[in-house]
């Protein structure tokens, strides 16, 4: 079942899109982008998020993203 977010979907992809040309500007493989990724995610969760509260979002995070995550064979 989709979630229902407070932002727009333009916002989001416009965001998006600003990551991906930062990335891509860097010229970073999947491996470092991944970890440039992770390391924001988790700096996000340790300055924005109260410590009582971070492991269950971190928990959150990593089940929608299991979640979102497709089997098929394209590359």
């Amino acid at each position: 079942m989709p979630q229902s977010s407070r932002y727009s979907d333009e916002r989001v992809e416009q965001i998006l899109a600003q990551l991906v040309q930062v990335l891509e500007s860097n010229q970073a493989p999947t491996d470092l982008s991944l970890m440039v990724l992770g390391n924001m995610v988790t700096n996000l969760i340790n300055t924005s998020v109260a410590p009582a509260q971070r492991r269950a979002l971190a928990r959150s995070f990593a089940d929608a993203l299991q979640a979102s995550v497709r089997e098929d064979k394209a590359h």
